[in-house]
């Protein structure tokens, strides 16, 4: 929903600053006021072209901004940009600079006029003769049909079915870009796997070898040291052992005579004792020390083994072990890729004949909303000055999407015995926007919006007069009803639909053209639809006029 527009020094308004409501915002004026100004200023904030003939005679830049109620959606776009929006609102600013640049912001971050483009279908749709019409567009037109199918569900599923089926292709083609470099790699994996399970090395075991190679290798010094431990704490006369067992006898003798020492006996105990194993151990390990240049050769071979391996694998042998697991998945995965392959092929298989079968029950829905769609439009256009013309909705076929296998486009024939052809092509703006308003209607009485998207009309009065543009403002009046309605309009009968009426004039100030555009009163408002009525003398009659649609018109 539209809350604030601001122009400045944009054509020939200077600088004027609007704040819109809920409901039908209607805008009048005199021809050549400058009342499509704002919706062109709209249209620019849309992502529409920039130009230099869009600034102010004499000044250096134009600037149009925008507060939007920010919706998930239009949260949801500018999320993918990077741009977070955690208000309830969103400002949107578009600035033209005399040497041809123009700037756009969203939420006060620089952004592109493409990143607007993007954001348009969720700020509202614009229809006018000068506006990208998002009624052209297929895809419009088809999210239209299926508003007024109630085919939203069945293509949710038909989307999720379709992007399992996709995703089934992606893995295939990864499979078998992964099965050419795999089969390439395969030779060298064997060999890597060969080459590691042949030394077989075990966790810790180098840590191991590497201790027995220092032992091998300094048998001697090995021997010299233990053997002089085992002297002093055992083997001499006056050993460790020997004089601790000395002080024992010596304390067990004080201890008869004193008791309490007693403590002092029990502490050297342990410490005997511990001499005694350490004693033992020495002489177990001088028993085992010998010279084997046959083992330390094999150990320096195992080493070598292991240092060779390490080079190429990994700093460890627990990365080397990884690294074979690695190797070892990776022939697994190899072998089974035939099989993989195999089953996921079958598996798109099925979600094709899935997605067919469901993407036809949506075309079903939509055929049968396209025909009904086609009579109440037709009623419609009948209602608003265009009888006669033919509407068709048609229905072709497109390749496979998340919307189905459907392409639709909406046709148009506005004189009896041609040819439909697209609505681009036969219809002018002022027809375009009462077919928007006719589709519009009949979208919102099937299914209401419940939402405040702004629907901007612009010459939807074009050529009609008296009933057909009473039709015209009762359906604008029934569309505010789920939506936000910007309706720019010549004739008295539209006017009096509105919520909210605003005046564009022009003036001359200080010698200078400026429009200027105000909300008008209950008062202001009954003078402006009498002046519609009756030109610029305001006659009395015109007045009781103007009040008596007023009151017909607040429906």
């Amino acid at each position: 929903m539209l809350v604030e527009l601001h122009v400045e020094n944009f054509a020939v308004v200077e600088r004027q600053r609007l704040r819109f409501h809920t409901g039908l915002n209607l805008l009048t004026g005199e021809t050549g006021s400058g009342k499509s100004i704002l919706v062109d200023s709209l249209g620019l904030l849309f992502g529409g072209r920039a130009s230099t003939e869009m600034i102010r005679t004499g000044e250096k830049l134009a600037r149009v901004s925008a507060i939007f109620e920010a919706s998930s959606a239009t949260r949801a776009v500018l999320a993918e940009a990077g741009i977070d929006t955690e208000d309830g609102e969103i400002l949107i600013e578009r600035e033209i600079a005399a040497n041809g640049k123009s700037r756009a912001f969203a939420a006060s971050r620089p952004v592109t006029a493409a990143l607007l483009k993007a954001l348009a279908p969720h700020l509202g749709d614009i229809h006018g003769q000068n506006e990208q019409q998002q009624l052209h567009d297929p895809i419009a037109q088809r999210e239209m049909l299926d508003s007024f199918a109630g085919a939203k569900a069945k293509r949710d599923d038909v989307g999720a079915i379709y992007e399992a089926w996709r995703a089934c292709d992606r893995e295939l083609e990864e499979i078998a870009q992964r099965e050419q470099e795999q089969l390439r790699l395969a030779d060298l994996w064997t060999f890597q796997r060969k080459e590691i399970e042949a030394v077989a090395p075990l966790g810790g075991e180098d840590a191991e070898l590497d201790n027995q190679r220092r032992v091998l290798q300094n048998v001697g010094r090995l021997s010299d040291h233990a053997e002089a431990a085992f002297t002093a704490l055992y083997d001499a006369p006056d050993s460790a052992l020997t004089q601790a067992r000395t002080a024992q006898r010596r304390i067990e003798e004080l201890v008869r005579i004193d008791s309490s020492l007693s403590e002092l006996a029990d502490m050297l105990k342990p410490a005997v004792i511990a001499l005694e194993e350490a004693g033992r151990t020495l002489r177990d390990y001088l028993a085992h020390l010998e010279a084997d240049p046959e083992k330390l050769e094999s150990v320096e071979t195992r080493l070598a083994a292991m240092d060779k391996l390490k080079r190429k694998y990994g700093a460890s042998i627990e990365d080397i072990l990884r690294f074979l697991d690695e190797l070892r998945e990776k022939m697994r995965t190899v072998e089974t890729a035939s099989e993989r392959r195999a089953e996921i092929a079958e598996r798109r298989i099925k979600l094709g004949k899935q997605f067919e079968i469901a993407a036809a029950q949506l075309r079903g829905l939509r055929k049968d909303a396209a025909r009904q769609l086609e009579k109440r439009v037709e009623k419609e256009l009948s209602a608003l000055a265009m009888a006669g013309t033919s509407f068709v909705v048609d229905i072709g076929d497109a390749p496979w999407s998340a919307s189905g296998f459907d392409a639709i486009e909406f046709r148009v024939s506005a004189n009896r015995g041609e040819e439909p052809r697209a609505l681009s092509k036969v219809a002018s703006g002022g027809e375009v926007s009462r077919i928007a308003l006719a589709l519009k209607t009949c979208v919102e009485r099937e299914h209401p919006a419940g939402t405040r998207h702004l629907l901007v009309f612009d010459e939807v009065d074009a050529g009609i007069g008296g009933e057909a543009a009473d039709a015209v403002g009762r359906r604008l009046k029934e569309l505010s009803r789920g939506y936000q309605v910007l309706c720019v309009t010549h004739q008295a009968q539209i006017a009096s639909f509105a919520d909210h009426h605003y005046r564009v004039e022009k003036k001359v100030l200080k010698d200078r053209t400026v429009t200027e555009v105000g909300e008008l009163s209950a008062e202001e408002r009954t003078r402006e639809i009498g002046r519609m009525l009756s030109g610029q003398r305001l006659t009395p009659e015109a007045l009781k006029h103007a009040e008596q649609l007023i009151k017909a018109g607040a429906i």
